[in-house]
C-alpha cells in the first residue's frame, strides 16, 4: 500500500495513511462525531505522540490504557472523546494482535471476494454495516483492493462517480461533493423526522 490520499487534507498526515494499513484502519474508526480531516489526521498525531513513523498493533494495544488515554488527550485531542476513542483504537490493535497477527494487511490481503473482506471488517471492533462498507469502498477506488464483488459489496459507497463518502474524496473539490451529500442526506432525515412527528 503506497498511495496518495488526501482524507486529512494534510500532506504529512494523508502520506501515513497511504502507506500505512493500520493507520487508514484507525482514521476509519475515529471518523464519527468529528470532522473528517479530524478524523483522518488522528494516526498521524498518534504516531508522532509515541515518537514512531508509522502505528504498530502490538505497541499499541500493550499500551497502558491510561498512559494512551492521556496521549490522544492531548492538547490537540485526537478526538472530541479521547477517552472513548483510545479504548476502541487499543480494542482494534488488541483484535488484530489475536486475529491477524497485528498485520492490518491482512484483513483484506489474498481475500477472493468483496463479501468476505466486508464480513471481516464488519468484525473488526467499532466497525459497524456502513463503516465496514466505506471502508471497502475506499480500498477498492483508491487503494486497488479489489476483489470479486467489491462494489456490490460496498452497496451505494463503492458506486463509481458517487461523493457519498470518504472512498470519494481525491481532493478539495471532490471532499466539497461529499459534505453537500452529507448535508443532504442530514436535511432529508430532519424532515422526515418531523413529518413523521406531524402525524
Amino acid at each position: 500500500m503506497d498511495v496518495t490520499l488526501h482524507l486529512a487534507q494534510d500532506p504529512a498526515a494523508d502520506e501515513l495513511l497511504g502507506r500505512s494499513p493500520l493507520a487508514a484502519l484507525v482514521g476509519m474508526l475515529l471518523d464519527q462525531q468529528v470532522p473528517m480531516e479530524w478524523a483522518f489526521a488522528g494516526p498521524r498525531t498518534i504516531a508522532t505522540r509515541l515518537n514512531v513513523d508509522d502505528l504498530d498493533a502490538y505497541e499499541i494495544a500493550a499500551h497502558d490504557p491510561e498512559a494512551f488515554a492521556a496521549l490522544l488527550s492531548e492538547k490537540p485531542a485526537v478526538h472530541r472523546y479521547p477517552g472513548s476513542m483510545a479504548k476502541r483504537v487499543q480494542q482494534l490493535c488488541q483484535y488484530l494482535v489475536d486475529h491477524y497477527d497485528g498485520d492490518a494487511a491482512a484483513v483484506w490481503e489474498g481475500v477472493g471476494t468483496g463479501k468476505e473482506v466486508l464480513k471481516r471488517l464488519n468484525e473488526l471492533p467499532g466497525f459497524g454495516k456502513q463503516k465496514a462498507q466505506i471502508f471497502l469502498a475506499l480500498l477498492g477506488k483508491q487503494l486497488g483492493v479489489r476483489p470479486t464483488g467489491w462494489r456490490e459489496a460496498a452497496g451505494a459507497y463503492g458506486e463509481p462517480k458517487a461523493f457519498r463518502s470518504v472512498a470519494d474524496i481525491t481532493g478539495p473539490e471532490s471532499l466539497t461533493k461529499v459534505r453537500a451529500h452529507k448535508q443532504e442526506m442530514k436535511a432529508a432525515a430532519k424532515a422526515e423526522k418531523a413529518a413523521k412527528a406531524a402525524k
